[in-house]
């Protein structure tokens, strides 16, 4: 998956709808300009989009793409409910589609469930700056759908080097040794080396730096901060060594990310 194609598009939502459906309920054959994300709680409908069928039951996500052509209809002995959100993305090309089928079975998770319920009591309570909350709930239903097409993608991480790495993020400042990673998830050092690596791709001194130089690079940005001070904060002693590792991932010395 091109995670940056994703990573700065911006919904507008400008219909949602906690669709309860009555038997006769149908949506008329039309091209959509917009981006149709629909989860399915209770009954079934047959959806139509581009001409081919497919029938969505509870638990469900439909996902029609802008431009395409749509049309529905729900079951009479099984209306569907289901809470639907179109959308464009703001400033950005509305072409761009997201990573999904049409229909993805069993995809209405909890955690998803309990987004959108929660958007729907924010669309409908309307208080001041909803649609700035609104965004951001619906922003986090997708980049949970994101997530799970991406890991889909590559394998999931081992929960031990998933909470190693999250121990370093909270303790990159301080003098971590492998010793003390390896007694945080109770293995054996040279295992957990060989774990991490087969898990990330790098060493677990290269997810470190990595770690310690996005940090120094954001303080510097900010200011206030002189180069030597960045360093000390974020677990190097020595400023030249510091240097050079900043230089080598980033492709310019430190004193250039200084405001």
């Amino acid at each position: 998956m091109d995670v940056e194609k994703y990573e700065r598009l911006v919904p507008n939502i400008f219909l949602f709808v906690d669709r309860r459906c009555f038997p006769n309920w149908e949506i008329v054959r039309r091209k959509n300009g917009f981006h149709d994300l629909t989860f399915v709680v209770e009954g079934k409908a047959n959806y139509y989009i581009n001409g081919e069928k497919y029938t969505v039951r509870a638990g469900d996500m439909l996902y029609v793409p802008s431009g395409s052509v749509r049309e529905a209809h729900t079951f009479k002995e099984a209306p569907m409910h289901s809470y639907a959100f179109n959308f464009f993305w703001e400033g950005a090309d509305n072409s761009v589609k997201l990573p999904f089928e049409p229909v993805t079975r069993n995809r209405m998770t909890k955690e998803i469930l309990e987004y959108t319920k929660e958007f729907a009591h924010v669309w409908m309570g309307k208080q001041p700056f909803y649609k700035m909350k609104a965004r951001a709930l619906f922003q986090l239903i997708v980049h949970r759908l994101l997530s799970i097409a991406h890991y889909r993608e590559t394998p999931l991480l081992d929960p031990r080097i998933d909470k190693m790495m999250t121990y370093i993020m909270d303790h990159y400042a301080e003098d971590i040794t492998m010793g003390d990673l390896a007694d945080w998830v109770s293995l054996n050092p040279v295992y957990l080396g060989k774990l991490f690596k087969q898990n990330t791709g790098s060493t677990c001194k290269e997810f470190m730096n990595k770690v310690r130089v996005n940090n120094a690079e954001m303080i510097l940005s900010a200011g206030g901060f002189t180069v030597s001070e960045v360093a000390e904060h974020c677990g190097y002693h020595d400023v030249s060594y510091f240097s050079n590792v900043f230089k080598s991932l980033k492709g310019y010395p430190p004193s250039s990310a200084q405001k």
